[in-house]
């Protein structure tokens, strides 16, 4: 089965997880099919909480992907500015 979860990344006490497509056999931060976007609990300030590629999430669970309790309860908590696209124009230097 694919599954919709995150992967912990960050320094001890400073936790970042990936939103990532994965099969549910493979441990937790191990290899994965996509990455969907992030989600940082400890952003302060002017930083992104979270970011999810929209486009692909309704992708994923169109083909039957399953997202774990505690993304479903992310992305449901999530204001709608917050989840932005993933895709983001370069800036022009």
């Amino acid at each position: 089965m694919v599954v919709i979860r995150l992967s912990r990344g960050g320094s001890k006490h400073r936790p970042f997880y990936n939103i990532v497509v994965t099969d549910k056999r493979i441990r937790r931060d191990g290899r994965f099919i996509e990455r969907l976007g992030f989600y940082n609990p400890t952003a302060r300030g002017g930083e992104e909480m979270l970011r999810v590629a929209q486009d692909r999430l309704t992708y994923w669970r169109g083909v039957g992907a399953q997202a774990s309790p505690t993304v479903e309860r992310i992305l449901k908590g999530a204001p709608a500015a917050g989840a932005t696209a993933a895709v983001a124009a370069p800036a022009a230097a």
